[in-house]
């Protein structure tokens, strides 16, 4: 089941009708399993489209493969002999691209150009001297994102300067992962997205008829199950050094933030700790964040794991990997799912749900304030003398208008008015707007009481997980 990349499609489609008119390259990229090739062939099929998937073998395998492609393509005997070189194969496909409105899809194209290192000069000259004569598509598709970045939109890169666009494909929000769990409750859709995150391969992997317990633990507490593994291999297949790299991610799902503590904890040089981070950001796996209205240089920034999947794998599943190895996996998951250190987590995982929806929200107009910034605070409140927070604050870099405010309960019951007041005591402390809005994010549905209080006083909203998951 194909679900979300709605603005993708459109972009692609915007591509193709563009191609009709001259010649268009695409460059996607994106890390492994977040369904770069299942968009590709939704958006190809139909369409007059040679589509072709390098693997991590020989140049000469990766032509012969090619040829096969080509020759099914167009209807050319089985018997065709392979190309000899790349400037031939591409060459050959530019001729038959001519007069049609072709869509050339050359996926995983880092694993060729590693066995290939002159195919991105063989590609340039094929594009400048043949590809610009047609009305194709060209899409260069790769999960090795340092590669794609360097050697394809780099300027050193022989490519460089012809691209139309590029499209780095992240995982869903929380909406749109929940669009792949279409039985579960709100409730159940957040748990889910605080263990597996939006990578389509992984809830994809989920068994409806199961119980998040049950899911949680075949896939990450069993030695053979597809998120056990997963992690690790990511790394691997990424980044070199991938041991230290875990080591850091541990660091941080164990809740260290600041760079220094990040590297006290997984021994490694504070000199050397920045390009760690750095890797991981690029990655999409960790994030880097400053409070509210500090500059992007500030000082008070940390770093979080950004992908909930890699978030509860170091955090839950790591420190017991000799556990699971070793059989006791059911009992390990039985009480990590049942401690309250679970309901921790979710609750940080909700906090990103809530910025989520504020950002939708934002998008469908649908909020009292424009909004160009979603983030969050932290720091020391001078009346009270102790640090606090304010999970969800949204406003207009272009101004100091308006503001929202929110607080996130991810909790059985709690009191709202006091929950409210708290949110009024702190909204000052993220700046000084004209005008604020306080917004309530809760696990379950506000009282009567409340909904009808807020009412009263217009700037005040109470949003449910319920709610959060009707758009």
């Amino acid at each position: 089941m194909f679900v979300g990349r709605e603005a993708e499609l459109r972009t692609l489609e915007d591509l193709y009708e563009r191609a009709a008119q001259g010649f268009q390259m695409l460059v996607v990229y994106g890390r492994r399993r977040v369904g770069k090739t299942a968009l590709l062939q939704r958006f190809s099929a139909g369409k007059p489209a040679l589509f072709f998937a390098a693997q991590q073998q020989a140049d000469v395998d990766n032509l012969r493969d090619f040829t096969h492609v080509v020759a099914a393509r167009y209807d050319l005997p089985d018997t065709t002999p392979p190309f000899a070189t790349w400037e031939d194969a591409l060459g050959f496909v530019a001729k038959r691209a001519a007069g049609e409105h072709l869509v050339f899809v050359f996926d995983e194209f880092p694993y060729a150009a590693e066995a290939s290192p002159g195919l991105p000069s063989a590609l340039q000259i094929a594009i400048d001297h043949a590809f610009l004569q047609t009305d194709s598509l060209m899409i260069l598709c790769g999960s090795n994102q340092g590669f794609m970045e360097s050697k394809v939109l780099g300027e050193k890169s022989p490519l460089y300067g012809r691209r139309s666009a590029q499209m780095k494909l992240r995982p869903f929000d929380y909406l749109d992962a929940a669009r792949l769990l279409p039985d579960c409750t709100p409730q159940e859709r957040v748990s889910y997205y605080a263990a597996f995150g939006g990578t389509p391969y992984y809830l994809r992997a989920l068994e409806g008829s199961a119980t998040f317990e049950q899911n949680v633990t075949r896939l990450f507490f069993q030695d053979t199950g597809l998120m056990y593994g997963e992690p690790m291999m990511l790394l691997r297949q990424e980044l070199r050094d991938p041991s230290t790299y875990s080591s850091v991610l541990r660091a941080i799902a164990g809740g260290a933030t600041r760079a220094n503590t990040i590297a006290d904890q997984a021994h490694v040089q504070t000199s050397s700790i920045t390009a760690y981070l750095r890797n991981l950001c690029d990655l999409g796996i960790v994030e880097r964040a400053v409070p509210h209205g500090e500059p992007e240089r500030s000082k008070k920034s940390i770093y979080r794991v950004a992908d909930p999947a890699f978030a509860f794998w170091f955090r839950f599943v790591a420190p017991f990997a000799t556990a699971v190895e070793s059989g006791l996996g059911e009992q390990v998951a039985a009480r990590v799912l049942g401690d309250q250190r679970r309901a921790t987590y979710e609750g940080h995982v909700f906090e990103r749900v809530c910025r989520q929806w504020v950002v939708r929200q934002a998008r469908a107009r649908a909020l009292p304030l424009m909004v160009t910034t979603v983030d969050s605070w932290w720091g020391t409140d001078p009346v009270a003398r102790q640090t606090c927070d304010v999970d969800v604050v949204a406003s207009d870099d272009f101004g100091k208008e308006d503001v929202l405010v929110g607080e996130c309960k991810w909790r059985e019951s709690f009191d709202e008015s006091d929950a409210l007041e708290t949110l009024r005591e702190r909204a000052p402390l993220v700046g000084d707007y004209e005008r604020r809005w306080y917004y309530v994010f809760s696990k379950w549905p506000a009282g009567e009481t409340s909904l009808r209080k807020a009412e009263t006083m217009g700037d005040v909203q109470f949003v449910s997980a319920g709610e959060m998951y009707e758009g």
